[in-house]
């Protein structure tokens, strides 16, 4: 494989094209340019949260027709949907800074994101060393179905809802949101495919 056709060599130019596109995003009244770190923010946890989401499927998948395939997704997926979620948290502490002047680590989804990122990442070494595909996908449907439960328990203090950018009013900014997400996902299915040649 050439390095140009190379899944992490797309992944990596993916992420550059979302960064450059950061530094032109839309303005917002209240948070002026900082704002543009909360597009990037939102957009990271989302793809992580779809990577969990199609890894339960793939592994419930796997569990009920027992095809291999589906496992080697799920445990791909699983390792993509945690690699954004632990580089979400950092974005997460630099929206806070740039736009609250401070770090509220108390924050409650800040809090349960954090502790899913240091249970996600020991599960996935965990699961990579025992190398069990039937296991795999067992674990990532679990991990993704508490993640779920328990977030939507959670308070919501920093992040009020519905979306601020979706109820916003601004197609300018709701536009380029979409678009973000869109790039988003696709470094997350890049990032996925490497994953799944390393499971081959």
């Amino acid at each position: 494989m050439s390095k140009i056709k190379s899944p992490l060599f797309l992944f990596l130019m993916t992420v550059t094209i979302i960064a450059v596109m950061a530094l032109f995003g839309p303005e917002d009244k209240a948070l002026g340019a900082n704002v543009r770190i909360v597009y990037v923010h939102g957009a990271w946890v989302i793809a992580a949260e779809l990577a969990f989401a199609l890894s339960a499927l793939a592994g419930f998948l796997g569990l009920v027709v027992r095809r291999d395939v589906f496992h080697f997704w799920s445990a791909a997926l699983g390792r993509s949907g945690i690699a954004f979620w632990v580089t979400y948290l950092p974005l997460s502490l630099l929206a806070m800074q740039a736009n609250w002047n401070g770090l509220f680590l108390s924050e409650p989804r800040f809090r349960l994101a954090l502790t899913f990122a240091v249970v996600g990442v020991l599960l996935q070494v965990g699961l990579w060393i025992t190398n069990q595909k039937w296991l795999t996908s067992l674990a990532n449907l679990a991990f993704f179905i508490i993640l779920r439960v328990i977030f939507s328990a959670a308070a919501n203090i920093m992040h009020p809802p519905p979306s601020p950018i979706f109820n916003s009013g601004n197609y300018v900014i709701i536009g380029f949101f979409v678009g973000l997400n869109l790039l988003a996902w696709l470094a997350a299915y890049f990032l996925t495919r490497w994953f799944l040649a390393l499971e081959k």
